[in-house]
């Protein structure tokens, strides 16, 4: 290749632009696993259930901070991806249903309205829910894989569950497309209220398969077509379609619309810590300090006089423990002081300690407080436009 080419600041853009998107999913994936990992076993027990609850909820959370980019930032994706995988584990490890097909219904949905309802969403017609769906059931597919591979699919060679479940993934994005597109019809901004003919005929076509589905499984089992059980068990299995993803749907919806402002705040802790980080280590450096020094008088105090303490520590950890907790003004475990001498000396020690804190909060806010009101006037002007 050219030197020039490799050399065109279009291409070092275009490089920079790939890399720190590959940052952001890092970062989202990183938080989004770390978060959801932990609850999944402290839900269920199986490997299997928090691997699939974590894949799903990394894999649309980076698909959606990705698609956001720098606009949204990587808080959009970590809330969306976090939400995505909790509910994930609830599901997978609460509910009495086995399998990867229980999920991905609800799944689905509910990921579709996360996004519909995010702040500034371009979903304004059947066209755009559509694509959006598709994009979601791919992600939810790529999020199933993990788990799906965990199982032994590959390695025992039985590979049709797995296909089933990337084909039905891969295909109810149609009907959950029509639902949101249906469920989303009345609100501002949305361009046409009747749904394409096409998505009309692919969730037709999705509900007769399934009532063949049901009757040719029944007839197998020898229960025949005839009778009330066929009936009962299509308008059934056709309402849980109808309701498990308009519930879903709107549940998400007003999830995000009400999540969203109210954790839009620590989006803006990054530029407030940018400027208090030195003074917030400034004041940790002299609190430490404070501790250790006055841990080193109780040492020589204990050393000198013996009785001044209760159980007196036999070590600087001890000693260490004890200056910590007198300087935060709570409760000795075991060590405690008995002499005159030994009280004055922790009096000393909490006055100087809500001394420190108070003159460094004083000199901090009268340093920086400029800087954090233009910070606040430029969050304002952004929230306003």
């Amino acid at each position: 290749m050219p030197r020039w080419i490799l050399g065109n600041p279009i291409a070092r853009s275009e490089k920079g632009t790939l890399l720190r998107l590959i940052w952001l999913g890092c970062r989202i994936a990183i938080i989004v696993g770390v978060v959801v990992v932990p609850f999944g076993y402290a839900i269920t027990k199986m490997h299997t259930d928090v691997l699939m609850s974590a894949g799903c909820g990394i894999a649309i959370g980076v698909g959606v901070g990705i698609r956001g980019g720098a606009r949204s930032g990587p808080w959009t994706g970590v809330l969306v991806g976090v939400i995505i995988g909790v509910v994930t584990a609830l599901i997978a490890g609460l509910s009495p249903l086995e399998g990867f097909a229980v999920l991905v219904l609800p799944i689905l949905a509910l990921a579709l309205g996360l996004i519909a309802g995010l702040r500034g969403s371009s979903l304004t017609g059947y066209r755009d829910m559509t694509r959006e769906a598709f994009i979601v059931s791919v992600l939810l597919a790529l999020g199933f894989l993990p788990a799906w591979i965990a199982e032994g699919q590959f390695a025992s060679g039985d590979s049709s569950d797995g296909l089933v479940l990337v084909g039905s993934t891969l295909v109810l994005f149609i009907w959950i497309a029509l639902a949101g597109g249906l469920l989303s019809r009345r609100r501002e901004g949305w361009r046409d209220n009747r749904p394409p003919v096409l998505l009309v005929l692919g969730a037709v076509a999705l509900a007769t398969a399934l009532i063949v589905g049901v009757a040719t499984g029944m007839i197998e089992e020898g229960r025949g077509l005839s009778g009330i059980n066929l009936v009962a068990t299509i308008a059934f299995l056709l309402a849980i379609a109808a309701a498990v993803p308009a519930v879903a749907f709107l549940l998400g919806r007003a999830v995000i619309i009400w999540l969203e402002p109210r954790l839009r705040v620590y989006g803006y802790l990054s530029d407030y810590l940018r400027i208090m980080w030195v003074p917030i280590g400034a004041f940790a450096v002299g609190y430490l300090t404070i501790i250790v020094l006055f841990a080193g008088f109780y040492g020589m105090l204990g050393r000198f006089q013996p009785g001044a303490f209760n159980n007196p520590g036999t070590g600087i950890a001890e000693w260490l423990s004890f200056s910590f907790y007198a300087a935060v003004g709570q409760d000795f475990l075991t060590t405690a002081p008995v002499s005159i001498g030994a009280r004055v000396l922790v009096g000393a020690h909490l006055i100087l300690s809500a001394g420190w804190a108070v003159v460094m909060f004083a000199a901090v806010m009268s340093s920086i407080g400029p800087k954090l009101d233009r910070i606040a006037r430029r969050h304002a002007e952004e929230d306003d436009a």
